[in-house]
């Protein structure tokens, strides 16, 4: 059988990161080592694939920035329709992976597998896990099937869909869940095994874009003592908010009496939950808000963020996320 051909974006992470010495975990920097040297560590890769690397950026991905994210949506569209690629690995660092995954869930638009990957550990960590992490990402973006269930991440040999993956855990391998949702499955023996598949709209489906200018969204952390000062503050000179709301997207009374002033004005307020599961959805307490549905706040703050591009139209914000 001819071997897939696998293009790889380099964005650095811990993946890439170097330590001062093996037992060390915690005290590395991340984005030290080159695409060229991720690739040659693994050389089994060839096994599977051709496989092309690219160097996008070398960062630790606690530095990834929007504009980086509109920069990668058209660099992964670009290579996607190429006729000579057949899936694309993202290696990335782990803290904002599950938000970067689902930028490009939204916005870049290909039937083509799309994997991100990286590691909990630096490459000169005693079991470094960004090896078989890379290895399996090939492995699954090498399966054409793959590309019908939208962006994913790739590690410690399990699948995860954008759209419900977070990471759960600060320094362990089994850090990324998808909550109540659950994973896709799972890689074993070189093969890609799922069970589910979301039916939420991504990719090949999706009508949203990376625009050139993302409009301003700012998350406000609901808490006992959280003030409506502290609230207008955040939400100065921003076109959105997204709330992590108390229970089912609650906030104090306060708070919410100075969210209608805001947005009578404009603002677009979105609740969603600081809880670790769960839906938050319409309630006449909160007319006039968006519910976020399922989606953690700073995934819903993306999906807001794309919805604003579109249109400022409430009810139409509100069928954007009811479907994506």
């Amino acid at each position: 059988m001819e071997k897939k051909k696998i293009y790889v974006l380099a964005c650095g992470g811990t993946i890439a990161g170097k330590a001062a010495s093996a037992d060390d975990l915690t005290g590395y920097a991340a984005g030290q080592t080159s695409v060229g040297e991720l690739l040659a560590a693994v050389p089994e890769l060839a096994e599977y694939a051709d496989v092309e690397g690219e160097q996008f950026c070398n960062i630790d991905s606690s530095d990834m920035t929007e504009a980086l994210w509109q920069s990668l949506a058209s660099r992964v569209q670009e290579v996607a329709d190429r006729e000579d690629v057949d899936g694309i690995v993202i290696t990335h660092g782990t803290d904002t992976m599950e938000e970067t995954a689902y930028f490009l869930d939204l916005t870049v638009h290909t039937i083509k597998p799309v994997v991100l990957t990286g590691s909990m550990r630096p490459s000169t960590a005693i079991s470094a896990d960004g090896p078989l992490n890379l290895l399996e990402a090939v492995q699954a973006a090498s399966w054409a099937e793959l590309g019908k269930y939208g962006v994913v991440i790739v590690m410690n040999s399990t699948v995860h869909s954008a759209r419900f993956v977070e990471k759960t855990d600060t320094t362990h391998a089994d850090t990324f869940k998808g909550r109540q949702m659950g994973c896709l499955g799972y890689m074993q023996d070189g093969r890609t095994y799922l069970y589910q598949q979301p039916l939420r709209k991504h990719t090949w489906s999706s009508d949203l874009a990376s625009p050139k200018d993302l409009p301003p969204v700012a998350i406000a952390y609901t808490y006992v003592g959280l003030t409506a000062d502290d609230v207008c503050r955040l939400a100065q000179g921003k076109a959105g908010l997204v709330l992590a709301g108390l229970g089912h997207g609650k906030v104090p009374e306060p708070v919410w009496q100075a969210l209608q002033s805001l947005m009578a004005q404009g603002l677009v307020v979105v609740r969603a939950a600081r809880a670790l599961g769960g839906m938050v959805t319409p309630v006449p307490a909160y007319d006039g808000t968006i519910t976020a549905d399922s989606l953690t706040p700073q995934k819903a703050k993306i999906l807001l963020q794309l919805a604003l591009a579109h249109t400022t139209d409430r009810d139409k914000i509100q069928a954007i996320f009811d479907t994506y």
